[in-house]
Order: C-alpha cells, then structure tokens, then sequence
C-alpha cells in the first residue's frame, strides 16, 4: 500500500536565502483554479467587484502588520494579483512562527509570513461575503522573485503597471483570445 503525505510539500523558494534581508520582492498570487473574482478588465483598465476592494484594503494593510515592510507598485487583476513588497530594514522575529524554530529560521520565512497573513485574512473577509466560509480563495503558493537591480526594478513595475493592457494576451485570463 502506497500512502501519500499531502503535508510534504517543496519549497520554491531559495533553499538558504534570508527572505528578511532589505530589498524589493515580486511577488505574483492567484485565486483558486484561477477563477475570476476580483473584477472585471474593461477598456484595458481594471473594475474592481466587492471581492477586489477587499483585496486592495488587505494589501495596503500589510505595512500597519509590518511596520518593516513598504508596498511599491501593485495590480490587482481579475484573478491574480502582482505586487512588489519592499522590506526596508532587516525583520525580527516572526511570531506566529514554531517555537521549534530558531530565530534565523523565523527570520527566512518572513516573506511568506507576509504573504499567508494576507491570504488568511483576505479569504475571510471574502469568504464572509459571499457566505462561503473556509471556501478557498487562494491557490497554494506564491511565485516570488527577489529583484537584483534598479533596472529589474523598472522592468518589473513597468510589467505590474501595464498588466491590464495585456490581459486578453494574458495567460491567466481563462478566456484568452
């Protein structure tokens, strides 16, 4: 008999890299089986529904739970969102984190803290609306990619920025032409 452990998940982050170092993070989520929910694209400029502005409220409260973090650019598009978080000066303790786990361990994981939190707490407000509590909202995981220079910088928010532009050539968009 062959069991499974659905908790062994892989990382995809970097195995050694301190996810609390100062500097910018892309960060890329999208909902559940990339259902659209946030809104709707019309004339290549993004109308967020209710389920949207929850999520723009969540994401601009990241930095009053992190005073440590900044939000630059963000877009939150029908079911995905792209956002850059900056961390400005190197994170403490996580608390939310194991006990088990040493003050460094805590300190790598800082950024999908960051991230679950905004998940959780977003899934609920959404879940409440719409009735649906412990629904999922969110897939698992996150893509992230730690951004090196000013110019990845620019490529990046320029990318953020004129996503909604692209969405009918998006990969994302279910209804792609």
């Amino acid at each position: 008999m062959i069991t499974i452990n659905r908790f062994n998940r892989k990382s995809v982050r970097l195995k050694e890299y301190n996810y609390s170092t100062p500097g910018e993070y892309f960060i890329t989520i999208c909902t559940y089986n990339r259902i659209c929910i946030f809104g709707n694209i019309t004339n290549e400029e993004m109308r967020l529904s209710q389920e949207g502005e929850i999520i723009q409220r969540c994401l601009n409260e990241i930095p009053n739970y992190y005073p440590n973090i900044e939000l630059d650019t963000y877009v939150i598009m029908p079911n995905h969102i792209h956002c850059i978080i900056n961390i400005i000066e190197p994170v403490g303790a996580i608390h939310e984190s194991p006990l088990q786990m040493t003050q460094n361990q805590r300190r790598i994981m800082v950024l999908s803290k960051i991230v679950g939190r905004f998940k959780m707490t977003s899934a609920k407000k959404i879940n409440i609306i719409n009735n649906t509590v412990g629904g999922p909202v969110w897939q698992r995981n996150f893509y992230e990619h730690i951004i090196r220079d000013d110019r990845d910088l620019i490529n990046i928010r320029d990318y953020i920025i004129n996503n909604p532009l692209k969405w009918f050539f998006d990969n994302e968009n279910p209804n792609k032409f």
